[in-house]
């Protein structure tokens, strides 16, 4: 059993992040306070395996940041994920699929390539 405010908390602060940080919390189609959750959050959970306990599309949100639910076989976490950064490199996209990177004669398995591999580079040029 965990505390679900008491979870997010230590990972906003593992993130370098403090609640006075979030400014929504909620999903992709509809938002509260940070206020109004800690209200509801302050609750334990079972976040072991077994089945997901808490809402799966729940989002924590700040300026350029966010914590996402996520689950593998009922055990549950939140992830820190932040907005990208723009790479200076760029390529030429001639690919996205296997059957594209083959028809072009690229060397490439049966699935599970990286963006790069389906366009004859190497990961990291």
């Amino acid at each position: 059993m965990i505390n679900l405010l008491a979870e997010t908390i230590r990972d906003l602060k593992s993130a370098g992040k403090n609640p006075s940080d979030v400014v929504w919390v909620g999903t992709i189609t509809c938002k509260t306070t940070w206020e109004q959750f800690k209200t509801v959050a302050d609750v334990n959970y079972d976040n072991g395996y077994g089945s997901a306990q808490v809402a799966q599309d729940l989002l924590v949100v700040g300026r350029g940041w966010w914590l996402e639910r996520h689950e593998y076989d009922g055990s549950e976490w939140w992830e820190f994920k932040e907005t990208m950064k723009e790479p200076e490199r760029s390529m030429e996209l001639k690919a996205v699929t296997i059957d594209q990177a083959e028809a072009l004669g690229y060397d490439v398995s049966c699935g599970w390539e990286s963006l790069a591999t389906l366009n004859g580079q190497k990961e990291y040029e």
